[in-house]
């Protein structure tokens, strides 16, 4: 299996409801470090799984509405506990309509899957990963 991954972050604000997450129940910020790896059994034509610079771009766009937001106060978020777990699975959803729309330097239908990492911190972090 071939990778191609590409790298960015964003600075949140959450909070979370429920006595699992103790002191994380109140407002606290975080910065997180997204790792977008796109798969595939074979390289294209041109050698390559995808354009790194179309996912980057693409990924950039996919956090530019969460950078320097408090998550609690977005519309598409209301009633859901933000969790690393789940801004996995939300980012890799809009990467895999990216891949789709062929909008990666080459069709979504060639790739076989995406995967999304987030590290909370150096010792911490969570994956999604599915086919497109």
């Amino acid at each position: 299996m071939f990778a191609v991954e590409v790298r960015d972050h964003v600075m949140i604000a959450h909070s979370f409801k429920g006595e699992l997450f103790g002191p994380a129940q109140a407002l606290h910020g975080a910065t997180f470090v997204i790792d977008a790896a796109f798969l595939s059994e074979e390289l294209d034509e041109n050698g390559v799984v995808i354009d790194i610079g179309r996912a980057h771009e693409a990924l950039k766009e996919v956090l530019a509405p969460l950078n320097y937001k408090n998550l609690d106060d977005v519309p598409a978020f209301a009633g859901v506990n933000t969790t690393t777990e789940f801004l996995t699975k939300h980012i890799h959803d809009h990467l895999a309509k990216a891949a789709r729309e062929d909008r990666l330097g080459r069709a979504g239908s060639e790739l076989d899957a995406i995967r999304v990492t987030i590290s909370e911190s150096h010792v911490a972090r969570a994956w999604y990963e599915a086919k497109i």
